[in-house]
């Protein structure tokens, strides 16, 4: 699925007629039902009409589903599109996808890690940074991450200082 960005989740069932609570990963959430047929792991595809934002998503309809049941048993089902369906991005601009697996350096050169995951929990998003047996959480800010290479997969961080507690 490396040709694949994942643009949303089934959060489960909406309703009794097999619409679904859909989680979208689309800066503009709407825009998950721009991009033609969502593909699962699994290789199915449906067709997404959104039917309105609802508390924790959108609320959707998929082709080819008419129960709750059906709904149901795709909750946690994440949803894929083909990276050629996306927009181009600007300067400064990635998907969290090309930025994942990608080695950390410090600006002295040191190796931090490799970009495990990036989170976004409603501000800026952050690096999850995996390396000799810890994890390091860096804000994905111009000030933290003043480098990012996708050609030569690297990124250079300068992290945030950490001072001790003192006693003075």
């Amino acid at each position: 699925m490396s040709d694949k960005i994942c643009v949303g989740a089934i959060a489960g069932a909406f309703g009794v007629r097999g619409e679904v609570r859909l989680k979208s990963f689309c800066a503009v959430p709407e825009a998950i039902a721009d991009y033609g047929p969502l593909a699962t792991e699994d290789g199915r595809s449906f067709k997404v009409t959104l039917l309105r934002p609802i508390s924790g998503g959108l609320g959707a309809r998929l082709s080819g589903l008419s129960t709750k049941e059906e709904a149901d048993a795709l909750k946690g089902t994440r949803l894929y599109v083909g990276r050629d369906r996306l927009p181009s991005l600007g300067d400064e601009e990635y998907y969290h996808s090309d930025l994942i697996g990608l080695e950390v350096r410090d600006t002295g050169g040191q190796l931090l890690g490799h970009v495990s995951a990036v989170h976004n929990h409603g501000a800026d998003d952050i690096l999850e940074v995996q390396g000799a047996g810890e994890s390091l959480l860096l804000p994905f800010t111009l000030a933290v991450v003043p480098t990012v290479d996708l050609a030569a997969g690297r990124i250079v961080a300068d992290p945030p200082i950490e001072t001790e507690d003192r006693d003075e």
